[in-house]
């Protein structure tokens, strides 16, 4: 049985800093991709980031290059989002999900291909 959950979202103001966590547990097999999402009010869920869970290449959506990082605490099973830099139009509701591995050799993180998500987490920069 796998699963995740977050802690990290907080009211933050513009330029400022958070770091959202993503404590995995379960079958390691099942973290095989493992993806950060976000959903404003009113928009589509995006993906933000995408990394292997042993590791490779990390995908950033063009929105987030250069002031989002994703890295793992595999001695935690822990995922790490740190937000550099956070604009307003960075707030939302941020999620962490896992897929089979095959997720990450989409050109772009897609939600209907992850099976495991957690409850989420509010972030807003104002």
């Amino acid at each position: 049985h796998v699963q995740l959950v977050e802690s990290g979202g907080a009211l933050v103001q513009p330029g400022g800093s958070l770091r959202l966590s993503c404590a995995a547990s379960g079958p390691a097999y099942s973290f095989n991709c493992m993806g950060w999402f976000r959903q404003a009010p009113g928009k589509e869920r995006e993906g933000v980031a995408r990394v292997p869970y042993t590791g490779g290449r990390t995908y950033y959506a063009d929105s987030v290059t250069g002031r989002f990082t994703m890295s793992r605490d595999n001695a935690k099973d822990t995922l790490i989002l740190q937000m550099n830099s956070l604009k307003p139009e960075d707030t939302a509701m941020y999620f962490c999900a896992t897929a089979p591995f095959r997720a990450c050799l989409a050109d772009r993180p897609v939600p209907q291909d992850y099976s495991v998500w957690d409850q989420g987490t509010q972030v807003t920069v104002s």
